[in-house]
């Protein structure tokens, strides 16, 4: 463990039950915090591809040329 591991680790031994609790729920609370951040970002970069793409259809469509594909024949 690295200096400031063990200090929280000492710190954390000469608390009540109670207190450990609830040391450990506020840990959680932060990796929580970080992992939502890092969706966020993960979001955002998602959104930022659709936005480039935006504009590129016309809003019509046509069902029968879906069927017009030399794949489907």
């Amino acid at each position: 463990m690295n200096n400031m591991a063990e200090q929280i680790y000492e710190e954390v031994r000469a608390l009540p039950e109670s207190d450990v609790r609830e040391v450990l729920d506020f840990v959680g609370y932060l990796k929580s915090k970080h992992l939502s951040a890092a969706v966020e970002d993960d979001a955002a970069a998602d959104w930022a591809e659709f936005e480039s793409f935006a504009g590129a259809w016309s809003g019509k469509f046509n069902r029968d040329e879906c069927y017009d594909r030399k794949v489907l024949l």
